[in-house]
């Protein structure tokens, strides 16, 4: 981005944020509207003005440094927490707010027309305390949330299970269990203890397969080097296996050399082997139990905006067009894209790289985040004509330091024979 862009970009942020602040402010003076103390009244205005001045600051400064560095600091990342801790909070209460306004515009119409008063001010009638109040307090819900995110609820780890059912699979693997993990981006863990309750959490599946789906980094291959030994304790009967994900390539830093680069990346996929992973590069390996066999198969990255860089034919060479094919590919829309209308027929997709956003809202009513504007299956299971993709929603996190309603995930798969 050009210094010119910067500077727009920087002055339309600082605009926003002021404009969503000035509109709260009018909350807050209604609530304290019959407040006896006027000079109290007025320093927590100037509190209150502060505050936000305070924070518009870190909030650039931050961006400035996103965007000099090419990486997100642990200083630039708490500047992401806070802004979008204040930013839906301040949104939550000005939907109240436009509300009311909306009430107030109409019957300053009506006032208008029908009233003899000739100041025009008196047209226009007050805010309301009571809906001032009602928005402070809604509004501390989601403040209340994200807080608890950032601090806790990014370790609050989650098994999801799902059975499928299968009319061409062996018998021998009815029953079958795959337990998948994926965006692990070692760099953003802090509490390693809590990174330990994960792992013994993902032991205790007991599944007959292991399977890690992209994005073991963030930047550098030094992030996984203190955790190693933790996901190396992850073993599974039939084996460990991963794939790369969009982070692990090592393109969102500036380094030194090409060759730096290039020792990363060869430092990173070493690290796979030393946690018993075996990675997969655009190639397959054959899961053979009781004289059956089904094929595994894993793919470098294949993104729409990100790399592309799998070959889904290169690792489906050897591959016999009647197997039953599980394929490991980071990106949901390479399934979406290319895998659900192959000509050859890949059974199960597992995929991971979209995190739901670390944020949303699940219930068994409601399911949302705004992943969805990006992505048509941007967390769980999805099905066309008998092929399923399941799409992991990461073990860790990236940018914002934290998981609102979208959990880090252990995914449980049983694969089952379907009687007809």
């Amino acid at each position: 981005m050009s210094n010119f862009g910067s500077f727009v970009f920087l002055s339309i942020l600082s605009l926003f944020s002021l404009i969503l602040s000035w509109y709260v402010f009018q909350a807050l003076k209604t609530v304290l509207t019959n407040w006896g103390n006027p000079t109290g009244k007025y320093v927590v205005y100037l509190v209150y003005w502060l505050l936000t001045g305070a924070y518009i600051f870190f909030i650039i400064s931050s961006v400035v440094t996103i965007s000099r560095t090419v990486e997100i600091s642990g200083n630039a990342q708490m500047g992401l927490n806070i802004f979008l801790t204040v930013t839906i909070t301040q949104a939550t209460i000005i939907l109240f707010l436009l509300g009311e306004d909306l009430f107030r515009g109409v019957q300053t119409g009506v006032n208008f027309f029908s009233s003899n008063v000739s100041n025009s001010q008196s047209y226009v009638p007050d805010r309301r305390k009571f809906i001032s109040q009602m928005a402070l307090l809604i509004a501390a819900v989601p403040f209340v949330g994200f807080v608890y995110g950032i601090i806790k609820g990014k370790y609050n780890f989650k098994v999801f299970k799902e059975t499928l059912y299968f009319d061409d699979l062996p018998d021998a693997f009815d029953g079958f269990t795959i337990t998948q993990l994926s965006d692990i981006h070692a760099g953003s863990f802090k509490d390693f203890t809590a990174v330990q309750r994960g792992v013994d959490l993902a032991r205790e599946q007991n599944s007959d397969l292991f399977v890690f789906t992209g994005d073991l980094i963030n930047v550098s291959a030094k992030e996984i080097s203190p955790l190693v030994e933790k996901f190396k304790q992850i073993n599974a009967p039939y084996g460990q296996f991963s794939i790369l994900g969009n982070h692990d390539y090592g393109d969102y830093t500036q380094w030194s050399s090409p060759e730096e680069k290039v020792k990363n990346f060869a430092d990173l996929k070493a690290s796979h082997s030393k946690m018993g992973y075996r990675l997969l590069l655009d190639e397959h390996v054959t899961i053979e139990k009781d004289g059956a066999k089904i094929q595994l198969l894993g793919v470098e990255n294949w993104g729409v905006g990100f790399k592309s860089k799998g070959d889904l034919e290169k690792a489906l060479r050897g591959v016999n067009q009647k197997d039953f094919k599980i394929l490991l590919s980071h990106d949901p829309s390479h399934w979406e894209k290319v895998v659900k209308e192959h000509p050859s027929k890949i059974h199960l997709t597992l995929s991971g790289h979209t995190h739901g956003m670390q944020m949303g809202v699940e219930t068994p009513w409601i399911r949302w985040s705004p992943a969805k504007f990006r992505y048509p299956n941007w967390a769980g299971l999805a099905e066309q004509a008998g092929r399923y993709l399941y799409v992991n929603r990461g073990f860790g996190f990236h940018a914002f330091a934290g998981r609102v309603g979208i959990w880090p995930e252990i995914t449980v798969i049983e694969l089952k024979k379907k009687i007809t």
